[in-house]
C-alpha cells in the first residue's frame, strides 16, 4: 500500500527539518513511500531546506494557502494513500504501522485522522486543549450519529485514499484556510467511512495556540467548524499568521 506524504510549508526552514526527519524514521527501510513537501511561496530557505534532506521531492505552489498546497501535493504523488502532515509536526513511533494496519482492516475506510498533541505546552495549557478535543468529539458524535451530518478531520494530522479525493474533486480551493479540514469531513463521509480516534496521535507545535491563545482559537475554530458542516462555508476568512519573520 503506497504512501505520499505531503507536507505543505510556507516559510518553515525552522521546523521543516525536524518534520522530515521524523517521517524518514518512521518510513526507514521501506520502499513504498515518497515525501513531496510543498513550496507554498516561501521567501526563506524552505525550498533548500527540503531538497536537503535524500528522497524528498518539492513542488513549487505560488498560490498561497492550505487547500492549494494540499491539492498541489495530492496531484503530484502517485501513492494510494495520501498522508497530510503540517511541516511543524512529528510523526510519533508506531504512526505508519499503524495507518496501514486501520486501513487493512476496513476495506469500506477512507480517511483515517487524529489529534495533535502539542510538545511545547506547559501541563496546565495542555489539559485545556485535552477538554478542547473531548468537547470537539462529543460536537462530533451528536453531528455523526445523531444529525447525521460530516465528520471528523483534523488537519495535519489525516490520511485520505486516493480514490476518496478523487471522487469529491480533491479539496476546496475556494478555503484559504479556516474549513478546509472539516469541508472534508463534511464531503468525504460520501464516499467511505472516515474515521476520527484519539489513538492516532502527531505531534506538533503549539505556536499558534500560544500567539492566539487556547480560549480565542477554540471559539474560533469551533465557529468555523460548525458554520462549514451546517452552511458549507467558514464562519471566517481571515487568519493570523505566525510564521517568524513572513510577510501576510
Amino acid at each position: 500500500m503506497t504512501l505520499s506524504f505531503v507536507v505543505p510549508a510556507y516559510n518553515e526552514e525552522r521546523y521543516l527539518p525536524d518534520c522530515l526527519q521524523s517521517i524518514l524514521k518512521e518510513t526507514a527501510g521501506r520502499t513504498d513511500v515518497e515525501i513531496i513537501v510543498v513550496n507554498n511561496a516561501s521567501t526563506d530557505s524552505t525550498r533548500a531546506v527540503a531538497l536537503s534532506f535524500p528522497g524528498v521531492r518539492v513542488v513549487d505552489e505560488p498560490r498561497k494557502g492550505l487547500p492549494h498546497a494540499r491539492q498541489a501535493g495530492f496531484l503530484a504523488s502517485s501513492g494510494r494513500l495520501i498522508c497530510n502532515v503540517d511541516s511543524d509536526s512529528r510523526l510519533p513511533e508506531g504512526w505508519v504501522a499503524q495507518v496501514l494496519r486501520t486501513f487493512a482492516a476496513d476495506p469500506e475506510l477512507v480517511t483515517l485522522s487524529g489529534p495533535l498533541v502539542y510538545y511545547d505546552l506547559t501541563p496546565r495549557e495542555s489539559l485545556l486543549v485535552r477538554v478542547f478535543y473531548a468537547t470537539a468529539w462529543m460536537t462530533y458524535a451528536l453531528n455523526r450519529y445523531v444529525l447525521r451530518v460530516g465528520s471528523m478531520v483534523q488537519g495535519g494530522n489525516f490520511v485520505v485514499t486516493r480514490e476518496a479525493l478523487e471522487a469529491i474533486g480533491g479539496f476546496n480551493l475556494d478555503l484559504t484556510f479556516y474549513g478546509e479540514d472539516t469541508d472534508l469531513a463534511r464531503r468525504l463521509p460520501e464516499v467511505g467511512r472516515v474515521l476520527f480516534t484519539f489513538d492516532l496521535k502527531m505531534f506538533s507545535s503549539a505556536r499558534r495556540l500560544k500567539k492566539e491563545g487556547i480560549f480565542t482559537m477554540a471559539c474560533r475554530y469551533s465557529m468555523n467548524y460548525l458554520w462549514t458542516i451546517f452552511l458549507k462555508r467558514p464562519y471566517s476568512e481571515d487568519h493570523i499568521d505566525i510564521r517568524e519573520g513572513s510577510g501576510a
